[in-house]
């Protein structure tokens, strides 16, 4: 199920667990192809041993509750010991591909340049002023940025980028993405360049069932542990399974705030915590 859980090399994130709820057919997903290298991901799975032979939506999941580091700064910083997580935000992501003319750097006129990567620089600009313009929880990230041909004394004849938008808040996650588009089509036609876009994944924001989190909070408790609720700022296996039973998620905290970093690191005592909320959340859960 956490096959592609991190969308880094297949795309969406979430790929297995997608599948596993009816949210994309098999063999839709089994033909994705890698970033890197443009491998498919059925052949890889078959190369790695990884390729089952269940049915989709098997086994059928009575209730599903993920513990996780909280990969952000909030628990560590106020000194909280479980985070009662209330659902996940929604989160679109967007490639994005400008393309110019390559020439001379020095000896073309600013005026009659298609610069591919200036484009694309001001549309990185321009994500920085979405999320102060939406505000509130609204996140915008220019994850990766590729120019080409890439010389120090060349104009860039095309520039690949994507852009990472989240908000707790639907309405205003498509506000965001749609003044994204326009903008990025504007500022295209100012340079002279041409530009194509295709959807990386998009996902709603998701509520967490009310009952389970709330038993996730009186776990807690009942060890003597501080708690606070907050939505999850990351996409995770969680929001996929709220489809199709009862879900919550158990946080505990990231030092620093840190993660997708080596030096991301949560105390082995905090992380026993947060498996002791899980056992009991769990066995209240079958003693229904």
């Amino acid at each position: 199920m956490r096959q592609a859980q991190e969308g880094a090399r297949f795309q969406p994130d979430m790929l297995g667990s997608l599948v596993h709820v009816g949210g994309m057919p098999l063999q839709d997903a089994l033909a994705r192809r890698a970033v890197d290298d443009g491998a498919l991901l059925g052949e890889e799975l078959l190369r790695i041993g990884y390729a089952g032979r269940a049915r989709v939506g098997c086994p059928c999941v009575d209730s599903f509750v993920e513990l996780h580091i909280e990969q952000g700064p909030v628990l560590d910083r106020e000194g909280i010991a479980i985070g009662v997580v209330e659902g996940v935000q929604g989160i679109c992501w967007t490639e994005l591909t400008f393309t110019g003319r390559s020439n001379h750097a020095g000896t073309t006129p600013m005026a009659l340049r298609q610069d591919a990567g200036m484009a694309a620089a001001r549309v990185a600009a321009l994500v920085h002023a979405l999320s102060q313009r939406f505000a509130g929880r609204q996140l915008a990230t220019v994850g990766a940025l590729t120019l080409q041909p890439n010389l120090v004394n060349v104009i860039a004849q095309s520039a690949l980028m994507t852009v990472d938008l989240r908000n707790t808040d639907g309405a205003l996650l498509q506000q965001a993405q749609g003044a994204l588009l326009a903008g990025a089509r504007r500022i295209a036609a100012e340079h002279g360049v041409l530009l194509s876009h295709r959807l990386l994944a998009d996902f709603a924001p998701v509520a967490f069932d009310a009952a389970l989190v709330d038993s996730v909070e009186r776990a807690a408790r009942a060890q003597g542990l501080s708690t606070l609720r907050l939505p999850s700022g990351a996409g995770h296996d969680a929001q996929m399974l709220a489809r199709v039973c009862p879900t919550a998620m158990v946080f505990v905290p990231s030092r620093d705030g840190l993660s997708h970093n080596v030096r991301e690191f949560t105390a082995p005592e905090q992380l026993v915590q947060g498996a002791n909320v899980l056992l009991q959340v769990l066995l209240e859960r079958a003693d229904r």
